[in-house]
């Protein structure tokens, strides 16, 4: 892979779904699927909106150890990214990624007490194309 940032950055934004780790109370990794990134910088910051009462929002308080994982089936190509996961409940966080139609999901708008945002940083990763895997740092 030339450019990690160019290459998986892509890959990121083109995503539908995005997979999301997190560990729970006994050591054991959760996963789930979440729609994509509202922002990233690089890929070294990525933010997801979230509900607070979720599940996974506890586990990211107790435990920030997290990994996103984004694939692009057509060309049969993903990207593991493992690092940590903050929870943000901050009025600038939240309105940085907030949509119009969020309504839907936060009745109370940006302000919705059940509304925060997942800011994952990413330390490291493994890209995987043609049959091959490579690991890279993210800095």
């Amino acid at each position: 892979m030339r450019d990690a940032v160019q290459t998986i950055g892509n890959m990121i934004d083109k995503a539908a779904v995005s997979i999301i780790s997190s560990v729970d109370e006994a050591g054991f990794p959760n996963t789930k699927a979440m729609f994509p990134p509202r922002k990233r910088d690089g890929i070294k910051h990525i933010y997801f909106t979230t509900n607070t009462s979720s599940m996974r929002v506890k586990q990211y308080t107790d435990n920030p150890k997290a990994c996103v994982y984004f694939y692009d089936k057509r060309f049969f190509r993903g990207v593991m990214l493992k690092g940590t996961m903050k929870v943000l409940h901050d009025k600038i966080s939240k309105e940085m990624i907030w949509r119009d139609g969020d309504e839907m999901y936060y009745p109370k708008g940006v302000t919705d007490p059940d509304y925060c945002v997942l800011k994952f940083t990413a330390q490291n990763g493994r890209y995987y194309s043609n049959f091959k895997s490579e690991d890279f740092k993210v800095e």
